[in-house]
């Protein structure tokens, strides 16, 4: 496993706010897949390659755990667990259901402020496509997504979201070597109806951007399939 994710310097003292950087910066590193699935990780090596107590990072292990991240067994190496179609299709079914009312809402809803807001997130998401930066594309995009929410009033849709989503975020990431261009288009339909104060073109453009990810899963599974669990359906 490399033990360079984290640089000890950059730590700070509180035993929190070090347990937060550790699980932020390994998520992270599982998310775009430089921690790649079925990879064991060591509480013991990382606390010792950060110069720190174990208790910091088996809180981080522990929130990993709670997130879908990390296969964590007694006595026996933690795991970062393979991806689960079934799973990722669970949180499409809830992303789905939580994001066409938002958007549709959203249109109803829509002022100059907030399209202000979409399309200076846009513009951020072209740069970062651009730049061929898939960190800073997937952040943005998650950030457009939020923000639809938030304007619409539902903020806690988003949060909702967000914890059903970690084995769909790695799906996403693998997805921007060749999805990215999709996925700008798309934001820019949905921007385009929200514009328009149109619910039933929100709905539309915001239902044919989720349901890429069918689409996607299948793609990834045939080309990445050592990073997914054996299941039956």
């Amino acid at each position: 496993m490399p033990l360079d994710l984290i640089p000890p310097d950059a730590l700070v003292s509180s035993r929190s706010t070090i347990a937060e950087s550790i699980y932020e910066e390994l998520r992270r590193a599982i998310l775009e897949l430089r921690l790649q699935p079925g990879t064991k990780i060591s509480e013991a090596e990382i606390a010792k390659r950060l110069g720190v107590s174990r208790q910091p990072v088996r809180e981080a292990f522990a929130r990993l755990g709670r997130s879908g991240y990390l296969r964590i067994q007694p006595q026996r190496a933690t795991e970062i667990v393979r991806i689960s179609t079934r799973e990722v299709m669970n949180a499409h079914f809830i992303r789905e259901a939580l994001e066409v009312a938002t958007a549709r809402r959203a249109a109803d809803r829509a002022t100059p402020a907030m399209l202000d807001r979409l399309s200076a997130l846009l513009s951020r998401q072209d740069a970062a496509q651009r730049a061929d930066d898939r960190t800073a594309f997937q952040r943005e995009d998650d950030a457009f997504h939020l923000a639809i929410a938030e304007e619409a009033g539902c903020g806690f849709a988003w949060r909702l979201i967000d914890e059903q989503k970690a084995q769909m975020d790695r799906v996403r990431f693998l997805a921007l070597a060749f999805g990215q261009p999709d996925a700008l288009d798309d934001h820019r339909r949905i921007f385009d109806a929200l514009s328009a104060g149109d619910p039933d073109a929100a709905e539309t453009a915001m239902r044919a951007h989720l349901a890429r990810i069918v689409e996607i899963v299948e793609r990834l599974r045939g080309e990445f399939s050592h990073y997914f669990q054996e299941e039956n359906f």
